[in-house]
């Protein structure tokens, strides 16, 4: 298995919840509904700055 983390090209943003849905290959839909949910539900900030390290430490994928 040689699977790695990347940000997608199908990207809304910057990538990452594709590049995760990508990963566990499901629905990119499902994984950002439910970052926005657990962004909204942890008071917005800690979600935000989750997705802002996300952003910068995974690498793009150029496939």
């Amino acid at each position: 298995m040689d699977k790695k983390l990347k940000r997608s090209q199908n990207q809304m943003v910057a990538g990452v919840c594709a590049g995760i849905a990508d990963y566990f290959e499901i629905d990119p839909t499902l994984v950002r509904v439910g970052y926005a949910i657990l962004t909204i539900f942890s008071a917005g900030f800690p979600g935000l700055l989750l997705y802002i390290i996300l952003w910068i430490i995974m690498p793009l994928n150029y496939e």
